[in-house]
């Protein structure tokens, strides 16, 4: 099994992933950490738990961008089929 140090906004994480991902996970972690990087500088210190929601709310809005909405009508439509 693979693992991944990860620092983000001052912060060490590690995260177990499967062999040879690791360098995928390193891009994710380095692409999450440029969207907080810039949101940091555009919003000044506004704690870390809110800047992580902010990042993870902006890249919603780029998969959603993405995708033309499906893919948050696809997991709206799976979580009906499962209720």
């Amino acid at each position: 099994m693979g693992q991944v140090a990860i620092t983000v906004n001052g912060r060490s994480y590690r995260f177990d992933c499967g062999d040879g991902e690791e360098p995928r996970l390193q891009e994710l972690a380095e692409y999450v950490k440029s969207r907080m990087e810039t949101l940091s500088r555009e919003h000044g210190n506004v704690g870390e738990e809110r800047l992580l929601l902010m990042a993870a709310l902006t890249i919603a809005d780029e998969l959603w961008d993405a995708t033309d909405g499906s893919a948050g009508s696809a997991s709206a439509a799976d979580a009906k089929r499962r209720a």
